[in-house]
């Protein structure tokens, strides 16, 4: 387990997670946070032969995974000079090893399927898995094009306190500004009457503008209120030219320990980096839903 103010990554040497490994060392500095790179090795379920090939100097599988490891540590401090970083090299599994050890902390960071994903899927499959079973934030990152747009948040009728809060800390910590962003659908009521979808969406937007500015009074907040059968499509259609997309999710979805359908989608279609901030249940457990 790390601390709160710790953000783990996880590298294997692949383009993707060294995008994720630089995204995630930029913004550990910016929130003076530790940063932990992960190296997840594989090799010990399919040999125990991990030593170096006698009379061959660095060689061996063990030495490998050490190498990838410092490689991971090296992408960080060439986009953060300064930050302070780790690194951790365990065997087996991606998953289970970066949900226990981010337990706690400020973020954990992925590549969009660089640990673990199947080829042909844009978000790969420990990613997915992470967005909906760890207990902190979890950053997917599969494009970082706009480093210095805005930060967009997602809120539903509950006021998604979880994921307002990231997003204020997130857009405090670059200097972005802050666009809360709520989608009204058909079934919501008449747009116009009394107590309708636009009037309730107003009222919602302006308690959350107002609890934005108290927990980040130096950051420009915005209000957005989106008409559209698809709640994906028109945060995607908001979050464009963005730093990144915060989506809150909660409850359990269509299956347990999967993400629900507008996260999902999401993911799989941002061009930006997206932030899934899960809601505790009553039981005080963290869940996610099909919002």
């Amino acid at each position: 387990m790390t601390s709160p103010d710790s953000v783990v990554v996880g590298y294997d040497g692949s383009p993707e997670a060294a995008l994720a490994v630089r995204w995630a060392a930029r913004h550990a500095a910016l929130m003076d946070c530790e940063l932990q790179v992960v190296h997840c090795s594989l090799w010990p379920l399919l040999t125990n032969d991990l030593g170096p090939v006698k009379g061959i100097s660095g060689s061996g599988l063990q030495h490998q995974a050490q190498s990838i490891l410092d490689e991971g540590q090296a992408e960080a401090l060439s986009a953060a000079p300064r930050v302070r970083t780790r690194g951790s090299l365990l065997y087996g599994l991606p998953a289970g090893h970066l949900r226990r050890i981010a337990d706690n902390s400020r973020m954990l960071v992925l590549g969009s399927r660089g640990i673990g994903g199947f080829m042909g899927l844009l978000v790969g499959s420990v990613s997915l898995e992470l967005a909906a079973t760890a207990s902190c934030p979890v950053a997917v990152i599969r494009f970082d094009q706009n480093p210095e747009g805005r930060v967009v948040v997602g809120i539903d009728s509950s006021g998604s306190a979880g994921a307002l809060g990231i997003a204020c800390a997130m857009a405090s910590a670059t200097g972005a500004d802050l666009m809360i962003i709520h989608v009204i659908q058909p079934h919501d009521g008449p747009a116009n009457k009394p107590g309708g979808g636009q009037e309730a969406a107003r009222r919602l937007l302006i308690t959350a503008a107002e609890s934005a500015r108290a927990m980040a009074p130096d950051v420009s907040v915005r209000q957005h209120i989106a008409q559209d059968s698809s709640v994906p499509r028109a945060l995607l259609n908001t979050a464009r030219g963005a730093a990144l997309i915060v989506v809150g999710s909660k409850g359990w979805g269509l299956l347990r320990g999967t993400i629900g359908s507008s996260a999902h989608a999401v993911l799989h279609h941002a061009t930006g980096p997206v932030l899934i901030s899960r809601q505790p249940q009553p039981d005080g457990t963290a869940g996610n839903s099909k919002t």
